[in-house]
C-alpha cells in the first residue's frame, strides 16, 4: 500500500482549478465521497474486473467532450456517444448509476455524474493497491452526447506521434501519455485487438518485431490465428490485477501486450519517461510513479470540465434532465 505520507503530500499541492476544488461537497453532501467509495468497494468485491472498468470509463469520458459524463447518456438514439466505435467494451455504467441513486436518496440534485465517474476511478486505483489521492470536484454534467465527437479520441492503432498529438490537444504532456497509458497495469484486453500485431503487422503477414520472442509464442498460444477474438488476456503480463509499475518494466523488456504501449519505448521522449522510474537508486531517489500517476489522473480529470452554472446536475446519469 502506498504510504499515507504520499497521499498527504500530494493533497497539499492540489488546489482549486477551473472551478474545481477538493472537498467541493463538504457542506452540501458531506458523505458524497464515502458513498461512492462504498459502492465501488462493493462492486469490486463481487466483480474482479470492476476497478479497471471504472478506470477506463473515466478515460473514455474525459477524452471525448471533456469530463462531463456524456458517455453515460443512453437515450436509445443512434447518435448517443455511448455507441461510438471507440467505446466498444466500455462498461461500469451500472456501478455509476448505483452510486448516483444512493447519492440522490441522500443529497438530491447535488452531486454530478461526472464527479461520480472521477471519484470512482480514484477509488478503483486505490482498491488495486494504487495511491489514494485527492480528487478536485465540482464538475457539472454536459448537455451533449454525440458519438461523432468520439472520432478523434486515442485509439489502439494510433502511432506514437498521433498519440502525442492527441494528448497535446487536451493539454497533456508526453509524461502524461506514459503515465495514463500505465493505467493498463490493471485489466484485460481482447484478442480482437491483437490480431494485427501478431499476424498482420508487416506486409508479408509477420508479427511486430518489438515483441520479445518468448512472449510472442505466449501471445499466439492465447490468441491463435482465426481463433476466438473475444478471448481476454491481461494487459500487464504477470501483474494484471495489481496497480504497480510492472507495466512499464514489461514495456522496457518487450513484454507489452498492446501495440500503443510498446510504441512508448520507441520514441525518445516517452522512452526517457519510462526509464525515469527505474535505476539503481530507485525507489529512494528519482520520481515517484504513484505520485506522478495520481497527478496525471487529476490533470486528465480537468479536461473540458463544466462548472458553476454550466451544464446541469442529472437526476439519473443515463438521461438529460
Amino acid at each position: 500500500m502506498v504510504p499515507l505520507l504520499l497521499t498527504l503530500i500530494f493533497s497539499c499541492f492540489i488546489g482549486a482549478s477551473q472551478g474545481l476544488q477538493v472537498g467541493f461537497y463538504a457542506n452540501t453532501c458531506p458523505n458524497a465521497e464515502s458513498i461512492v467509495r462504498r459502492v465501488v468497494s462493493e462492486a469490486a468485491a463481487s466483480e474482479q474486473n470492476a476497478p479497471p472498468v471504472l478506470l477506463r470509463l473515466h478515460f473514455h469520458d474525459c477524452f471525448v467532450n471533456g469530463c462531463d459524463g456524456s458517455i453515460l447518456i443512453a437515450t436509445g438514439l443512434e447518435t448517443d456517444e455511448k455507441g461510438a466505435f471507440g467505446h466498444q467494451g466500455v462498461q461500469g455504467f451500472e456501478i455509476i448509476e448505483r452510486a448516483k441513486a444512493q447519492l440522490e436518496a441522500t443529497c438530491p440534485g447535488i452531486v454530478s455524474c461526472a464527479d461520480i465517474v472521477a471519484l470512482a476511478a480514484r477509488d478503483a486505483v486505490f482498491l488495486t493497491n494504487g495511491p489514494l489521492y485527492e480528487v478536485p470536484t465540482g464538475r457539472r454534467d454536459g448537455l451533449v452526447s454525440n458519438k461523432s465527437l468520439a472520432d478523434n479520441r486515442p485509439d489502439i492503432t494510433d502511432s506514437i506521434d498521433t498519440l502525442k498529438a492527441k494528448f497535446s490537444e487536451k493539454g497533456l504532456s508526453e509524461k502524461d501519455l506514459v503515465l495514463l497509458s500505465s493505467a493498463h497495469t490493471i485489466g484485460t484486453t481482447a484478442c480482437f485487438f491483437m490480431t494485427n500485431r501478431l499476424y498482420e503487422f508487416t506486409a508479408g503477414g509477420g508479427s511486430d518485431p518489438s515483441i520479445n520472442p518468448g512472449f510472442l509464442s505466449e501471445l499466439k498460444a492465447t490468441c491463435p490465428q482465426n481463433g476466438n477474438v473475444n478471448t481476454r488476456l491481461p494487459m500487464d503480463r504477470g501483474s494484471g490485477q495489481t496497480f504497480d509499475n510492472q507495466i512499464l518494466q514489461n514495456i522496457r523488456s518487450g513484454f507489452a501486450v498492446l501495440e500503443t504501449d510498446a510504441r512508448l519505448y520507441e520514441d525518445a521522449a516517452t522512452k526517457n519517461v519510462v526509464d525515469s522510474y527505474f535505476g539503481f537508486f530507485r525507489p529512494f531517489l528519482g520520481p515517484s510513479f504513484e505520485a506522478d500517476f495520481a497527478e496525471a489522473m487529476v490533470k486528465m480529470g480537468e479536461i473540458g470540465v463544466l462548472t458553476g452554472s454550466e451544464g446541469e446536475i442529472r437526476r439519473v446519469c443515463s438521461a438529460f434532465n
